[in-house]
């Protein structure tokens, strides 16, 4: 299910990002930035549970969030939209997964994935700034789901339509949280209008 993630504040910040002259380390703020302000609305659904509250003047009731977070960037352009939700989710902790697109068939290929054991039992946010054919996404939450994790949502920054349909088809369930749903891929599988390569802008490897 798709959730658009809109504010002013993030569009103004994304029409910055999408201009070619924009450099790595302002492009690595921005996208920052925009993750960030997306945390509210990715995690605005979290079960929570009552406990007890003391304040300076009587006990009262509050509130905790009822499991654990795991955040699970996608290797590498992931890593460039972790610090925003670390930055209000601090207590998170931080799974990772590799996976490297074959230029020539568009398919994923894993390498690597390391996650806390406690996978099943936590809120599991997969971080991707581009859900393009949906490939990665879809391999990441089958491997994901493999290791045992139960409970699974999905966050990008720019998305094709393609790639939630994808996702969409093929894990109906798992919530899709993008803050601009762009207007279709390439014959390269780039996101059109899209930003260009996340991970090479935010790591300054553009050729």
């Amino acid at each position: 299910m798709l959730h658009p993630v809109e504010h002013p504040l993030i569009a103004e910040e994304l029409t910055k990002l999408r201009d070619p002259a924009c450099p790595s380390p302002e492009f690595r703020q921005r996208v920052r930035r925009i993750a960030s302000m997306m945390v509210p609305a990715v995690t605005a659904n979290l079960e929570t549970t009552i406990v007890p509250c003391n304040t300076p003047l009587e006990l009262t009731a509050g509130l905790k969030v009822t499991r654990g977070i795991i955040l699970v960037p996608i290797l590498r352009a992931g890593l460039g939209f972790l610090d925003g939700f670390l930055d209000l989710l601090p207590q998170a902790s931080v799974a990772h997964i590799g996976l490297a697109r074959n230029e020539q068939t568009l398919v994923p290929e894993p390498y690597y994935l390391k996650h806390p054991p406690e996978l099943g039992e936590c809120e599991i946010i997969i971080l991707d700034p581009m859900l393009a054919t949906g490939g990665s996404a879809i391999e990441a939450v089958r491997s994901l789901r493999e290791a045992g994790a139960r409970h699974l949502r999905f966050a990008c920054l720019v998305a094709a339509p393609e790639g939630i349909f994808a996702l969409e088809q093929a894990y109906p369930e798992i919530a899709i949280y993008t803050a601009c749903l762009d207007r279709c891929l390439n014959s390269s599988g780039y996101i059109l209008p899209g930003l260009g390569d996340a991970g090479d802008r935010l790591f300054g490897t553009c050729r």
